[in-house]
């Protein structure tokens, strides 16, 4: 069976995009740091020891350990578009400040990084991020995607 791709998409009957709570657009700002390749806004914005849950079950921790994970996402897809499909911040009684965002990324396979040596292969990449803040940064963030579903498309790419 053919994975889902962004050329499969079609608009559903749900077509908020969220809120513009600072929370969240800190968060979205994170990621589009990192999609330019300007990583050197991860120690401004991470706190340094930040929790990390990564794609694959991986628990890490520190700022050099988010910089590793974004780092290899985006080698593995230099010119790959970030879309942000969804994005809230919120802040409630005896809570940390929170995000969470949906996004995409859209583009080839055209570098080496998280998915070995480049292929060529178009890729649709989507990621949700659920994050804590506290008085030193971005302290919790957990980012999930699917692994596999990007490995099929690579491979199926490859025949």
């Amino acid at each position: 069976m053919r994975p889902f791709t962004f050329k499969d998409d079609r608009p559903g009957p749900y077509a908020g995009k969220g809120n513009d709570h600072e929370w969240g657009q800190r968060y979205e700002e994170m990621l589009r740091h990192v999609m330019s390749a300007d990583f050197a806004a991860l120690p401004r914005i991470y706190d340094r020891a930040v929790h990390l849950e990564l794609p694959g079950g991986r628990t890490e921790h520190g700022v050099v350990e988010a910089d590793k994970f974004w780092v290899a996402l985006r080698a593995a897809f230099p010119s790959a578009e970030l879309v942000i499909e969804h994005r809230i911040g919120r802040e409630d009684a005896m809570m940390p400040p929170r995000s969470a965002v949906r996004w995409s990324l859209i583009g080839k396979h055209e570098g080496r990084g998280m998915f070995g040596p480049p292929t060529g292969a178009e890729v649709h990449l989507r990621g949700a991020s659920h994050s804590d803040w506290g008085p030193w940064g971005l302290r919790r963030d957990y980012v999930l995607f699917d692994e596999v579903h990007v490995w099929k498309q690579i491979l199926l790419h490859q025949g």
